[in-house]
């Protein structure tokens, strides 16, 4: 195993914040691998994303250090995709979905619009969007939550990135659709052997696919390590809380689920 990212006390702290978002956080992401960072709203789940992704805001205190394998940051639409939380936020409304997808394409890529927009109707396909050739003239307010989201993960694979990033990109969704997406991640990242960083509130929808989680709480790390380690015997009182409020009459155990 190698490390793509190493992250060495990192702390990130907002414009006009006094508490940090962030505080002393040592985490590897290793190269192929699914990790899901795990926690409630505030626990800097998504910061951490962000900083990864070098999407903080301006203004932001970053310290501590980001290594990353290839000695310089990943850029952003090229070498690392991001999938945020709404699609309707991240998808522009009075672009059509086919432009929207060969952007990233034609700008990263250095490709013709007419390949650009080849190689998108193959990325619809690719993450199952019925009618494609239809979708690819359509625009965003057409489509429903599911299908909106299904472009934006197209969009963020369009310029075959070797790393992923997933925000909480199934929270808006039904729970029908959150198992298809899901799925899909989960399809098109062994597929390509990419690297999924994997944002949830929701310990039970990582433990079916991720390879390690990385739990945290009020800006800190509270505990990491193999889902099935974790999940079997966590070590932190807020992790065996994170893992008792799925166990009721409804829900299966979330240690079978992973070792099946």
């Amino acid at each position: 195993m190698s490390v793509l990212c190493e992250i060495g006390n990192l702390s990130v702290t907002y414009r006009g914040q006094k508490i940090p978002a962030l505080k002393g956080i040592d985490l590897d992401v290793i190269a192929g691998e699914r990790l899901a960072i795990i926690g409630e709203s505030g626990s800097g789940k998504s910061t951490l994303a962000r900083a990864v992704a070098g999407l903080l805001p301006s203004g932001s205190a970053m310290s501590g250090k980001m290594r990353w394998s290839s000695d310089h940051p990943l850029q952003p639409g090229r070498d690392l995709g991001f999938v945020f939380q709404d699609p309707s936020a991240s998808l522009n409304p009075v672009l059509t979905i086919g432009e929207q997808v060969a952007e990233g394409a034609r700008r990263h890529l250095g490709l013709s619009w007419n390949r650009a927009y080849s190689q998108a109707l193959d990325m619809l396909e690719r993450v199952h969007i019925p009618e494609p050739d239809k979708v690819l003239k359509a625009f965003p307010h057409q489509l429903s939550g599911g299908q909106r989201q299904r472009v934006a993960i197209a969009a963020a694979l369009a310029a075959k990135p070797g790393f992923l990033i997933a925000d909480e990109a199934t929270s808006a969704l039904d729970m029908v659709v959150q198992a298809e997406i899901i799925s899909l991640l989960d399809e098109l990242v062994r597929e390509a052997g990419m690297t999924l960083l994997f944002i949830t509130h929701d310990i039970a929808l990582a433990s079916g696919f991720a390879d390690r989680v990385a739990i945290f709480k009020d800006g800190c790390l509270v505990e990491s390590g193999p889902t099935g380690t974790v999940l079997a015997a966590p070590q932190e009182a807020y992790t065996k809380a994170l893992i008792a409020s799925h166990r009721d009459l409804s829900t299966p155990p979330l240690v079978r689920e992973v070792a099946s």
